[in-house]
């Protein structure tokens, strides 16, 4: 039988394993962030406060994670391996409206596993379609960090205000004016407005 402090457990390890806090696993799972918060865990005069069924049964979904695998969390002294997942938009879907002003999405999106990177300011890109080949072909996925800086001569996404996303390289970046070189052909350059620019995020990974 699970007792109120294993249930509690689980969900705090159930945050760390997705590389968040228990407040933006909440977040995640479309819950008030409080949801979660250590002073809601007890009432006032010290009795023990459950989370609910449907706030247990959200962030399952949204950690895809089963039962089973939750209530194995639980368990006293069982270690904790962290099992990293992104948000993962398609190319074709990636409008302006869908991302927010650091250029992170803000929708709701599959989200695909890591092992090897820091989850926590990375999405993914499905690319599907052929506007990219043959640097980029239709299924392969990279990796967008909005977290990190973007140097001159890195792969890059860029967001027009307004517009489609766009991927390329970097060619310059100054107060008046952003250069980006098409990664097809190096001759097509495109020069943008900071002002038209909602975002600019590097491309730090790709699988191909």
């Amino acid at each position: 039988m699970l007792s109120h402090a294993d249930v509690w457990r689980g969900v705090d390890r159930l945050a760390e394993v997705n590389g968040l806090s228990p407040s933006g696993l909440a977040r995640r799972a479309g819950l008030d962030p409080t949801t979660f918060n250590k002073s809601k865990r007890n009432t006032r005069d010290g009795r023990p406060r459950w989370p609910s069924t449907e706030s247990l049964a959200k962030i399952l979904d949204a950690t895809q994670t089963t039962l089973g695998e939750f209530v194995s969390l639980v368990q006293p002294g069982t270690s904790v391996a962290a099992r990293a997942t992104i948000p993962c938009v398609r190319l074709s879907a990636a409008a302006v409206s869908q991302f927010d002003g650091a250029g992170f999405p803000q929708a709701s999106f599959e989200r695909i596993e890591l092992s090897h990177l820091d989850a926590r300011h990375l999405y993914a890109l499905e690319i599907d379609r052929d506007d990219y080949a043959p640097v980029y072909r239709n299924g392969d996925t990279v990796l967008i960090s909005p977290g990190v800086g973007v140097r001159r001569h890195d792969r890059v996404a860029l967001m027009p205000k307004g517009g489609e996303l766009r991927l390329g390289v970097l060619q310059r970046r100054t107060a008046e004016r952003l250069t980006l070189m098409g990664l097809k052909d190096p001759e097509e350059v495109s020069a943008f407005a900071p002002a038209d620019v909602s975002w600019l995020a590097r491309i730090v990974w790709v699988s191909q």
